[in-house]
Order: structure tokens, then sequence, then C-alpha cells
């Protein structure tokens, strides 16, 4: 056996038996990403009935899911929701009732146009970031990309966010994370890094929040 093969073995074996992706059949998430923003919520009290979301990187759909249940009564997975969330991805993301999708890439300006037309001038009460490249393999590379993706979505924050608004945005720990970090600091009062439990021991990834915008629009 190749030692390619006894790593995806590995992989799938500790993906079948994560307590997570169990969870998630259960509940009819489509995937366990949902816990790592479920985690952030609860524990920083960020998500309620009435707002206006935007869901950068959103498909297969977790978060999105997350959010509208957030949103509907009794966190009914489908039914009357009271909010507006506005996915945008890539790729295709399957229908979630009462989401708003956009397909495109939030590095071109046409796509974060669409996206600010869906908003008809309204602020933004959280936007969230799951978003992250193609990774490489290439660490310097990569980094790279993914800070370019984080710094679009805190300038988005900045053009859209009400002043009390938040940004949850996820990063990697390496090259760049340190900057990162000073740059939620010139945005945000208050700026604090998360790595939820669902989030998997390997993972260099965390969860940068930023609270109430410094410069409000």
């Amino acid at each position: 056996m190749t030692r390619s093969k006894k790593v995806d073995r590995a992989w799938l074996h500790d993906h079948v038996n994560d307590p997570y992706v169990k969870l998630a059949r259960k509940e009819d998430y489509r995937a366990r990403a949902a816990y790592k923003l479920k985690e952030i919520d609860e524990a920083l009290r960020l998500l309620r009935p009435g707002q206006v979301v935007v869901d950068l990187g959103s498909t297969p759909g977790a978060w999105s899911q997350y959010v509208r249940r957030r949103f509907a009564a009794k966190s009914a997975a489908a039914g009357e929701l009271n909010g507006t969330l506005i996915a945008l991805d890539l790729l295709p993301m399957v229908p979630i009732e009462g989401v708003q999708f956009i397909q495109g890439d939030f590095r071109d300006p046409l796509s974060a146009d669409a996206l600010a037309e869906r908003l008809h001038g309204r602020d933004v009460d959280v936007v969230l970031s799951d978003m992250a490249p193609n990774l490489s393999g290439v660490a310097v590379s990569d980094a790279a990309r993914m800070t370019d993706l984080v710094e679009l979505a805190v300038e988005f924050a900045e053009r859209h966010l009400s002043s009390e608004g938040a940004l949850v945005a996820k990063v990697f720990h390496g090259s760049g994370y340190s900057q990162l970090v000073e740059r939620f600091k010139q945005a945000f009062r208050v700026v604090k890094a998360i790595k939820p439990k669902a989030s998997r021991d390997k993972s260099a990834e965390t969860f940068l929040v930023g609270r109430g915008l410094k410069q409000p629009r």
C-alpha cells in the first residue's frame, strides 16, 4: 500500500468516527463546520433573529443552515424566518429555503458588486467568512492567498457593517497570521481569536472575530 493510500484510509477512518460528523448527520447539517460557527456564536452571542448576515465561502452551506435556523421560529430548518441571509461562493450550493445565494468569485469586483446590490443599502450585522484558497502545499504561496481573502473580507466589512457589527473570518496560523491580527485591530474595537473544539486538532485554522468598527461609515 502506498503512503498516500495509507493517509487517505487514515483520514477516512477519522472522518467516519468523528463525533461532529456523526452529529451533523443526526441534525441534518451538510458539514461538521456548522458546529464551529455554533460554538463561536454561543460564546460571543453574535447571531439573532432580524439581522442581515452575509456568508462568504458558503458552500456546501452548513454555516448558512445554522444561521437560517437561528432566524427561524423554534430553530426550524424550514419555514418562515426573521432575518436576511445572503450567501456567496465560487462553487454552486444546493438551495436552502430563505437563503439568497450568489455564485461568484469574491475576488472579482463584479461578484462583490452583485452582493452589495442584494443589500439594497442596508447595513450588515454580521459578516461570516469561511473562505479558503485551494491549497497548493507551498506554505508561503498558500498563506499569501489566504491573507488576500481575509483582507477582502475586512474591506467588505468596513464598507457594509453596521457600527456595532461583527466579522468572523477563518485564518491559518503561520506566515501572515500576526499581520492579519493587526489588520483586525486597525478595523475593530474588539478582536478575539477562537479555535472551536469542532476544529480538528491537526488543523492550522482558527477564527478571528472583530466587533465594532473603529471608523463607522
